[in-house]
């Protein structure tokens, strides 16, 4: 994790607040930071690595801002409740969303997981939230090229579940942009590439040995987890494209729609 930067102006955050799911470590964990060293009181989400979110916490308050470390399993409807009844008391309200949090790969899970994470949890999510989203606040959601394109490019046959269930969420979010813009709460998808150093690529490594380095390979380059994070933190206030999509690094390997 980066130790410190210079991805967004200092003091250009100051007296708002930003919440990014999963962001105990990896590409959450830096965006959270990022928003920290640009003066944001920040809100930590994990499920389960206290320790972890506790320890970036306390090094985030170092910065002089306010951090809330809030564990939650965003698939319990009761638990996502109760982290925004928290981030009300604390702060009041939430300037940035970033829905971050993801997974599928996971050993031992419901066949159903990866949707319940990936696509009905980020909707949940959003729906909790906006209460305390105002007019010029902004909603972020991070996803990957794989999953964003899977309609037109095939991905690794280890990805697929974790791939169409990421689409759905991202379409289940689209739906909500006309209810979003009449709120004034700005809406973005931000997709990457392969991570180097992320759970996922470990995983896919781990199910298909060579995969990462031959997606390497064909992409040129692949970003690593600081990075993509700064692309991520780049999203929640630079201005939106058109279509509500930032792609980040080499797509001339995917298939638009």
């Amino acid at each position: 994790m980066t130790e410190s930067s210079t991805v967004l102006q200092p003091g250009s955050l100051a007296g708002k607040t930003a919440l990014v799911t999963g962001s105990s470590r990896g590409i959450g964990a830096d965006t959270v930071r990022y928003f920290a060293e640009a003066g944001a009181n920040v809100v930590i989400n994990y499920r389960n690595k206290a320790p972890r979110a506790d320890k970036l916490g306390a090094q985030l308050r170092e910065l002089g801002v306010e951090a809330l470390v809030v564990g939650a399993d965003l698939t319990d409807p009761v638990s996502v409740e109760a982290m925004f009844a928290e981030v009300e008391r604390v702060f009041g309200s939430l300037d940035i969303l970033v829905l971050n949090a993801s997974g599928g790969m996971e050993a031992g899970m419901a066949e159903d997981y990866a949707l319940q994470l990936n696509r009905d949890a980020q909707v949940r999510v959003l729906e909790a939230a906006l209460p305390l989203l105002g007019r010029g606040s902004r909603v972020v959601f991070v996803t990957s090229h794989q999953a964003h394109f899977i309609r037109t490019t095939p991905t690794m046959p280890e990805y697929v579940p974790v791939a169409l269930s990421k689409r759905a969420g991202e379409d289940a979010l689209r739906e909500r942009i006309p209810e979003l813009a009449d709120r004034g709460i700005d809406f973005v998808v931000v997709s990457g590439d392969m991570i180097e150093g992320t759970i996922t690529a470990t995983l896919l490594e781990r199910a298909n040995p060579g995969a990462i380095s031959s997606r390497r390979e064909s992409a040129g380059r692949l970003y690593n987890v600081s990075e993509f994070a700064a692309e991520v933190a780049l999203a929640a206030v630079e201005a939106i494209p058109a279509d509500n999509t930032r792609l980040v690094g080499d797509i001339s390997s995917f298939e638009a729609e």
